[in-house]
């Protein structure tokens, strides 16, 4: 009787039943489509979201070097590409503003003192009373000071103190992070910077 052949080894480069062979991203075209999602966005992308863009796994510490990579192409334009709370944006640069009010030009919404240092009292000190607020300041808080900042998206009701009358918390929100073009809490400005900055953003457009 012959003897039967022996069946040949596998390839060493035969892919492995049930994994998929690893795909690498195509840089520059993800570069294009991180950069179209994000001149289009209304709103800043945070890099979890971003993510979703690419064809082939990608972590976050790469697609934060990509996003470092495309703010720096930006560097030298009237836009800027930057990372705020909610995520990456990009915007004109303020130094800009004066010629696009030119296309749209608009008052300038300015803020009162009691408004700017009832919501500085609440971003450096929060979460925080009315109550706080009143004995911070030294002088009462109108309702109507807090139902600005709330309309504006600033601050929000974030629990109920425990103790008598259950008095409600603020705390300030990412919006105000955002519009302060800031990342952090830590890197809230001084109470005149932010009176100035905040001015800046509401005279830009959406």
């Amino acid at each position: 009787m012959s003897e039967q052949a022996e069946p040949l080894p596998p390839s060493e480069s035969a892919a492995t039943p049930g994994v998929m062979p690893d795909v690498l991203p195509d840089i520059e075209q993800l570069k294009r489509v991180l950069e179209t999602a994000l001149l289009t966005a209304t709103e800043p992308l945070p890099a979890a979201e971003l993510k979703k863009l690419s064809d082939a796994p990608i972590d976050n510490r790469q697609i934060e070097a990509l996003l470092e990579e495309l703010a720096q192409s930006w560097q030298d334009r009237g836009v800027e590409l930057n990372r705020v709370a909610s995520g990456w944006r990009f915007r004109a640069r303020p130094e800009m503003q004066p010629y696009l009010d030119r296309l749209n030009p608009q008052k300038t919404p300015r803020y009162s003192r009691a408004v700017l240092e009832t919501l500085a009292i609440i971003a450096y000190h929060q979460p925080v009373t009315r109550g706080d607020i009143e004995e911070i300041r030294g002088v009462a808080v109108s309702s109507q000071i807090l139902k600005t900042l709330e309309t504006r998206g600033w601050v929000e009701v974030v629990g109920t103190r425990d103790t008598p009358g259950k008095p409600e918390l603020f705390a300030t929100t990412s919006q105000l992070l955002d519009d302060l073009n800031l990342r952090a809490l830590q890197e809230l400005p001084s109470l005149q910077d932010i009176g100035a900055l905040l001015e800046q953003d509401s005279a830009a457009p959406a």
